[in-house]
């Protein structure tokens, strides 16, 4: 793989995961198009302000963890990066896990956010798939060629939340189980220790 191939895979994943931000699913029809590209509409509204904001970069962290806390079902997308080992977890170590995977999301997208100065993302449309909605927007990075971002948007929570973000063709989610996976997998099981890794990676 080139260099230039490397680096915009790179800012990619950086541009998902900074948009991301949430995350659950819904099984009922009540979540409308309607609600759903509301939602989009205000996580890149808020995520284009703390780009534009020309703060230090702690401090733009700082802001994208609490941009993911509003809009993510934080417990959700973390039960899944950690899956079936999720169901041998006491309850206490699902809550310290989901508390350091949500820092870790933070420092590990966050520290792109200079990159994407100057770009912008546009929602484009909306359709239900199944018991969620998936909406489509693109990304506009300066040097970059445009490409396609999908939220998934469900109110299983019960609150209008996304669970996953598709980046051509590329679920955030699962890249980040895969990436979980590894991390415990060095430990030999050990969900204490993955825990105690993941409060100092990102």
């Amino acid at each position: 793989m080139t260099n230039d191939m490397t680096r915009r895979a790179a800012l990619k994943t950086g541009c998902a995961a900074a948009l991301i931000a949430a995350l659950p699913a819904t099984g009922a029809l009540a979540l409308t198009e309607a609600r759903a590209k509301a939602l989009v509409d205000q996580v890149v509204t808020d995520i284009n302000r703390v780009i534009a904001s020309g703060k230090p970069l702690s401090s733009m962290i700082n802001d994208f963890e609490k941009i993911f806390r509003k809009y993510a079902d934080v417990n959700i997308i973390a039960r899944s990066t950690l899956g079936a080992d999720s169901n041998r977890a006491t309850g206490a170590q699902m809550r310290a896990y989901t508390d350091a995977f949500r820092g870790y999301v933070a420092r590990k997208y966050g520290k792109r956010f200079n990159e994407f100065a100057g770009g912008r993302i546009e929602v484009k449309g909306v359709r239900q798939v199944k018991s969620w909605q998936e909406v489509t927007s693109t990304v506009y990075l300066r040097g970059e060629a445009p490409f396609e971002v999908r939220f998934l948007v469900s109110d299983r929570s019960g609150k209008d939340l996304f669970f996953d973000m598709v980046i051509e063709g590329i679920s955030l989610r699962l890249s980040e189980r895969t990436e979980i996976g590894s991390m415990l997998d060095r430990r030999k099981g050990n969900i204490d220790a993955l825990i105690a890794d993941l409060k100092a990676a990102g």
